[in-house]
């Protein structure tokens, strides 16, 4: 699948918007366009590894799109994909409003403070 279509295919499955990437990948909307339609020739990897964060996918699964196939395999020659977030959660949290977005992040901000704090307690 040529990268362009990866994108949108990615983008789509996680319910973004292609503003919504364009701002979480550091890119202008326009480059994103040009990007989806496989209008740029060899985007830099710096540009890849800010979409796969973006997109939370393994930056591999975009530099095998982009042509860069000799990145991706492991040992046995199979490409290994890890994703980091699961879709599920993120099409879940996509589709919350803002301020209960904000919430949440809020809540699992405390609980991480929280359990930091425990974790600090027990090694003293």
């Amino acid at each position: 699948m040529a990268l362009g279509k990866k994108i949108r295919s990615l983008r789509d499955e996680l319910g973004m918007s292609q503003a919504q990437l364009a701002v979480n990948g550091g890119l202008s909307q326009g480059y994103l366009s040009q990007l989806e339609n496989d209008e740029v020739q060899n985007p830099s990897a710096a540009v890849i590894f800010r979409l796969a964060s973006a997109l939370h996918v393994d930056p591999r699964i975009l530099m095998q799109a982009a042509g860069y196939e000799e990145a991706l395999a492991d040992a046995s020659g199979e490409p290994e994909y890890e994703v980091a977030v699961d879709p599920d959660l993120l099409r879940f949290l996509a589709d919350l409003p803002r301020d209960q977005q904000a919430q949440l992040l809020r809540v699992f901000q405390s609980m991480e403070g929280k359990k930091r704090t425990v974790s600090a307690g027990r090694q003293r």
